[in-house]
């Protein structure tokens, strides 16, 4: 069993953004999910004692991924080799929001930092990297819209493993079950966890985040619309 609020996925995407950096997340005032998928040895070891430890690595950078359906593309709803076992990370939402406050891109952007040797001193100095990739539909297929997957190493991967952990779900039998609504025709039967856009107030954090602004989405809108009268 899993405490997982699950909703239809049309009604789900018709709420979502379409396109823009965003955290999509399942989350309460208390903790965020976020979603990681491993072997057996690993995943069940987590699952039984509610923290990562025997077999993990402590020593490899563990990206964590708060939109599930990203999750889905990255492991195949659960047929890839060594991702057979997902699992829903009920975290601290106090610990996300730290994690995401030292979070620094894994790439240099110019418009983030004046140079690469600044940019380098910040990766440097943080044990957080932060990277959008884009998301993607329940069959696979890539959307417009990007998808957010933190990486933790250092301190931070030993407090998110161990310490800042609510409890862990083992939720393959709801991955096994819904794979079978993941293609398109299927889709009015596609239950997922429900998401929502997760908050990010600091203003200046959600910048160096490089998430996507109510301005930012209605100049896309505006512009595509424009350059619609001549195509």
């Amino acid at each position: 069993m899993h405490g997982l609020t699950t909703e239809l996925y049309l009604a789900q995407v018709a709420q979502w953004p379409q396109e823009g950096k965003h955290i999509l997340a399942h989350f309460d005032d208390d903790a965020v999910v976020v979603y990681q998928a491993y072997r057996p040895a690993i995943g069940h070891f987590a699952a039984t004692h509610g923290y990562f430890s025997g077999e993990f690595s402590f020593t490899r950078m563990s990206w964590i991924k708060p939109i599930f359906l990203w999750m889905m593309y990255r492991c195949g709803w659960g047929t890839k080799a060594d991702q057979e076992v997902i699992l829903a990370i009920w975290l601290k939402r106090a610990a996300f929001d730290a994690i995401l406050a030292e979070a620094v891109p894994s790439i240099f952007h110019s418009e983030m930092y004046p140079d690469e040797l600044t940019w380098q001193q910040a990766v440097a100095d943080s044990s957080v990297r932060v990277q959008w990739d884009p998301d993607h539909d329940p069959s696979g297929k890539p959307v417009a819209r990007r998808a957010i997957q933190l990486g933790l190493c250092g301190d931070v991967l030993r407090k998110y493993a161990q310490a800042w952990i609510v409890r862990i779900d083992d939720i393959s039998a709801l991955v096994r079950e819904q794979r079978a609504n993941a293609s398109s025709s299927r889709y009015t039967h596609l239950l997922l966890p429900k998401e929502r856009v997760y908050p990010v107030r600091d203003e200046q954090l959600a910048q160096r985040l490089g998430i996507s602004s109510a301005k930012e989405e209605n100049a896309a809108l505006q512009l595509d619309h424009f350059e619609g009268f001549f195509r």
